[in-house]
């Protein structure tokens, strides 16, 4: 025996679409910083020492922590300002998908080795 839902009494909720524009969008901003970081610190020794937060980790403990600030804070700001607007989604997407695809291609060595320095 099936029952059925009665949906007359319930009104569809029209949510904006900023608060989850500005979730995607910082995703593709950390992930971009990450890559960039990455191929910035083997392209200078002066970067590359700028990142060692720690020495038994070497420049990936400052690569990761600023590409985590770099998310949380550009999370931040852009829900703060479109936390009430509604932002197409098909931008958005597209643009964090380059941003990924970017911070990826400065991840791999045989792209980052070729900025370093002699």
């Amino acid at each position: 025996m099936s029952e059925t839902l009665d949906t007359n009494g319930l009104d569809a909720v029209d949510r904006p679409t900023g608060p989850v524009a500005a979730a995607l969008l910082a995703t593709g901003i950390g992930i971009f910083t990450l890559g960039l970081l990455t191929t910035l610190s083997e392209a200078s020794t002066d970067i590359h020492d700028f990142l060692e937060f720690r020495d038994d980790v070497g420049p990936l403990s400052g690569k990761t922590i600023l590409a985590v600030i770099a998310y949380f804070a550009s999370w931040a700001i852009l829900h703060t300002v479109w936390r009430r607007r509604d932002r197409p989604l098909r931008p958005i997407l597209i643009a964090t998908a380059v941003l990924i695809a970017l911070g990826i291609l400065g991840t791999f060595p045989t792209f980052f080795q070729a900025f370093a320095s002699e």
